[in-house]
Parts: C-alpha cells; sequence; structure tokens
C-alpha cells in the first residue's frame, strides 16, 4: 500500500472517529470544523507511522531470513560441529 493512501485511509477514519464521538454526544457535526482537522491530523501523523513502521518490519524480516537460510547452509555444509 502506498503512503499516500495509508495516510488519507487513517485520516478519514480519524473523520469518522470524530463524526461518531459527536453523534454519540448529539452535538452538530458541523460545529467546530477545527476539531476534524486535528482528528484528522492526528490520524493521519498515525498512518505516516503505520507505514514507515511496516516498511521497517519488513527489511528486518528480511534480514533476519537471510541469516536463517546462511546459518542452515552453514549447518548442512558442515554436519559436524
Amino acid at each position: 500500500m502506498s503512503l499516500l493512501a495509508n495516510i488519507v485511509g487513517f485520516s478519514l477514519f480519524g473523520l469518522a472517529a470524530r463524526v461518531g464521538q459527536l453523534g454519540i454526544q448529539k452535538r452538530n457535526i458541523l460545529e467546530n470544523p477545527l476539531g476534524h482537522a486535528i482528528a484528522m491530523g492526528a490520524f493521519g501523523f498515525a498512518g505516516y507511522w503505520a507505514y514507515h513502521w511496516d516498511q521497517r518490519a519488513a527489511v528486518l524480516i528480511q534480514q533476519k531470513r537471510a541469516e536463517i537460510a546462511e546459518r542452515r547452509a552453514q549447518a548442512e555444509a558442515n554436519p559436524s560441529a
């Protein structure tokens, strides 16, 4: 998933959370647009962070798999150790 799609998706979830919050409180949904922007920005940042965390985790998993494959190859080449 691309970075932009991740940020937009999380931002829209933040907007939905804000609208749901106001609905539970039975307040006007269009009362405070700055609150919507803050919620979307906070959730958008969470999406940005989640994207980079996912990319870093993929790199770490790839490195660990390479290490495991190397150790297996060494163990098969030298069964006496």
